[in-house]
């Protein structure tokens, strides 16, 4: 799999420079995934724009890695202007997988997220502020 990686504070940024996402390539993708997650990345983006095909063994890593992402309250988001790419990922039922035309959008979304999540923690804290004091 050709590709390079940007490692942000809040993100991963992988540029991907193939054409299909077939054959070994989702196998890869999920392995550098897994070494990502290990690293302590849930946010995942994938600019994907030079990306034309995918087939149903990439299908399986994006549906996998989402997963994941979405079980450490991370995102995977998957960039692409390419319709047909596009209509081919959302006929598969990904259904919350985010698909967004630009890199920069995409880093907007995972600062979004981020804030979400946060706000949410902060939320859950201030009914756990009860059982924080001591009852003689």
């Amino acid at each position: 799999m050709n590709y390079t990686i940007e490692k942000n504070e809040q993100y991963a940024l992988v540029r991907l420079a193939e054409s299909a996402f077939e054959s070994e390539i989702p196998t890869t993708f999920e392995t550098l995934s897994r070494s990502l997650f290990r690293e302590g990345y849930s946010n995942i983006i994938v600019d994907a724009a030079s990306v034309e095909t995918i087939d149903e063994s990439g299908i399986s890593a994006i549906r996998k890695v989402n997963r994941q992402c979405t079980n450490e309250e991370g995102l995977l988001i998957l960039v692409t202007k390419n319709e047909d790419l596009i209509d081919e990922i959302d006929a598969s039922n990904l259904g919350d997988l985010t698909i967004l035309p630009t890199v920069e959008e995409a880093v907007d979304a995972v600062f979004m997220n981020e804030l979400e999540n946060d706000f949410r923690s902060e939320s859950d804290d201030e009914f756990d502020t009860g059982s924080a004091f001591g009852h003689d």
